[in-house]
């Protein structure tokens, strides 16, 4: 029953899209022109690098990429590749983040600690801030705290937005933007595969990171050491292991870009 109400809200999305596209435009899309491709990227903290194996394998396999979602870590990712960000760079500064590259101890009744530091981390990879100024579109999911809903932003300063996405509830101060109030967008949109078909995509590359098997933390301070200790410690078998994932998705992306699969998501 769920997965049959996400698949018509999806549908519904992709046919909207397509109307706003005839209206925007005064013609359809020629059946002959490539389709674009978006990418979502998931949420997962620190095994969001995998991310980057993944771009890379895209890249490899010269998948195009025409737009970007990203949920937390997914959305700095994003960020990063639409800004130009060399993947090699991306993998390098990711490997060697620690906590208090973009969180800083600030004890409140709204949270444990403040993400303000990331803009700062965000300018180590591009010194753009804005949506606009990116080389490919991008889309970053937060949640409205209040209203309990997906927000996406597309526009306007990234640094907001971005920490908002990345704000997980408890451990960070939520962030107050346009009248907002904003949490990590892994509550709403774990996957932001809408997004990307805001952005106007016609297939849409969805990166899902799947947590694995461990013994669960009994403290905080177990819960963000084991993450920096994860993107220290395994940063290249994550990376790889994003990248080996693509790969053996590729048959079914290739299929899709051939109009086999056009609409479907893979």
């Amino acid at each position: 029953m769920l997965e049959d109400k996400v698949s018509n809200a999806i549908d519904w999305l992709r046919n909207a899209k397509d109307k706003f596209r005839s209206l925007a435009t005064g013609e359809e899309r020629n059946p002959s022109e490539r389709p674009r491709v978006g990418l979502a990227l998931a949420g997962g903290f620190a095994r969001g690098i995998a991310h980057i194996g993944a771009l890379r394998g895209l890249t490899s396999a010269g998948i195009p990429i025409d737009c970007v979602s990203g949920t937390s870590v997914g959305a700095l990712i994003g960020a990063c590749y639409c800004a130009g960000v060399p993947l090699d760079d991306m993998q390098r500064i990711a490997s060697a983040t620690s906590f208090a590259d973009f969180g800083r101890w600030t004890p409140s009744w709204l949270g444990l600690a403040t993400n303000q530091r990331m803009e700062t981390y965000l300018a180590r990879f591009t010194h753009l801030k804005t949506f606009e100024q990116l080389k490919t579109p991008l889309a970053i999911a937060a949640t409205d705290i209040n209203a309990g809903v997906s927000v996406y932003y597309t526009r306007g300063p990234l640094a907001p937005p971005l920490r908002g996405s990345c704000a997980y509830p408890g451990l960070f101060v939520p962030i107050q933007f346009e009248d907002r109030t904003l949490v990590d967008g892994f509550l709403t949109a774990p996957v932001p595969v809408e997004g990307a078909l805001l952005l106007g995509a016609d297939i849409v590359i969805a990166i899902y990171l799947e947590a694995g098997n461990l013994e669960n933390p009994r403290t905080a301070a177990d819960v963000i050491s084991r993450s920096f200790n994860i993107i220290q410690r395994h940063a290249n078998e994550l990376v790889a292991v994003g990248e080996a994932a693509v790969q053996a998705a590729l048959p079914e992306i290739r299929a899709l870009l051939d109009g086999e699969k056009r609409d479907s998501a893979a």
